[in-house]
């Protein structure tokens, strides 16, 4: 210290910090309240906003008394100077901190308004809180007197080398940027892939795919396999898509009856059954004289794809009532076989044990 300490310089320190810490409570208050109304609003973004300045708000206002209180003490240049410099770095440490939050929680509140799903696509959220972190870490030495050039050709140096002993890593890191980007795979699609892996997106991260099968196991696929191989998404361009349902009836029956009877049950089951779409127009393609009846097809349409399992179950229960109903037959398989040395005169059919 320069002089001696006084009483009225320990007025002055205490008052600021008091007033300090005030204000650090009248600001989490104040944010409080404003938080409340902010979530009655229906953009996201407000509510990550200010739950982060009541993060933000008191560690600004316990630095501004802390460099209050020592501005009004007969510290040195020298030490003045250190503590000034010691809250600037706290401070930058914290709004780093912060924003990174900020940035990352938008970046996620983004992509679920876009993909609406409840998934999560974290490479694009990993890599915004890296990248804000790195820029608040060279502003902090640069603040702090360090030059940050030398630090840079280092890291370029090292990155190359990093970059090719993680080839497989990068490979991975950039399939999955570039699958996010094209938007051809969003968290919350189901996709089937030419290996014979299918399921729910679950997430796509920075190294791997997880993919959620119907019987809840988790598949997980490196970024780098998902974008090279041949897939199917079932909810693209729409999540919406035809189920087909194959049926047979005898050489017996008429057709438009059958017709008739099956436009009507599918209608039934499309109105009754969650997950049908209600204003299909259901089709019935006849297309084979088959060896013990005549084959058609039945084209439903379910919300999207795990939905057309319990569309085919109640199609198929009410079609076999309905049809038993109306007397039409649904043949069994069945062969007429004459042996070497008996009468050819046809055997009446019968169906094959």
């Amino acid at each position: 210290m320069n002089r001696t300490l006084t009483p009225h310089d320990v007025i002055v320190v205490g008052a600021a910090l008091l007033c300090a810490a005030a204000a650090g409570v009248l600001l989490r208050v104040a944010l409080r309240w404003l938080g409340e109304r902010a979530r009655t609003t229906r953009w996201s973004g407000d509510d990550i906003i200010v739950d982060t300045l009541r993060t933000l708000a008191p560690w600004a206002a316990m630095a501004a008394g802390v460099a209050a209180a020592a501005a009004a003490l007969p510290l040195t240049p020298t030490v003045g100077h250190d503590v000034n410099q010691v809250l600037v770095a706290v401070l930058i440490l914290v709004t780093t901190v912060t924003a990174a939050r900020v940035v990352a929680d938008l970046v996620r509140s983004l992509a679920l308004s876009r993909s609406g799903v409840a998934g999560t696509a974290t490479i694009f959220v990993n890599i915004t809180r890296i990248a804000v972190l790195a820029m608040g870490v060279l502003i902090l030495l640069e603040t702090l007197g360090v030059s940050i050039a030398p630090l840079l050709t280092a890291l370029g140096v090292g990155g190359l080398a990093v970059a090719l002993a993680l080839q497989d890593t990068l490979a991975n890191l950039f399939a999955g940027i570039h699958i996010l980007a094209s938007k051809t795979v969003q968290p919350g699609h189901y996709i089937r892939l030419s290996s014979g892996e299918e399921g729910y997106v679950v997430d796509i991260n920075w190294r791997n795919t997880a993919v959620r099968q119907l019987s809840d196991n988790l598949v997980i696929i490196p970024n780098a396999k998902l974008g090279n191989t041949i897939m199917t998404n079932f909810h693209q361009p729409e999540r919406q898509m035809s189920v087909m349902v194959q049926a047979r009836v005898g050489y017996g029956s008429d057709l438009d009856h059958v017709e008739r009877v099956t436009i009507e049950v599918a209608g039934k089951v499309m109105s009754g059954v969650e997950g049908g779409v209600v204003d299909h127009e259901t089709s019935v393609r006849f297309h084979t004289f088959g060896e013990s009846g005549i084959d058609f097809s039945v084209f439903l349409r379910a919300l999207e794809f795990s939905n057309q399992y319990l569309i085919k179950h109640e199609f198929m229960k009410e079609l076999h009532r309905r049809f038993r109903a109306e007397g039409i037959e649904i043949p069994l398989p069945t062969r007429t076989l004459v042996l070497p040395g008996q009468d050819r005169t046809p055997l009446p059919d019968r169906p094959v044990v």
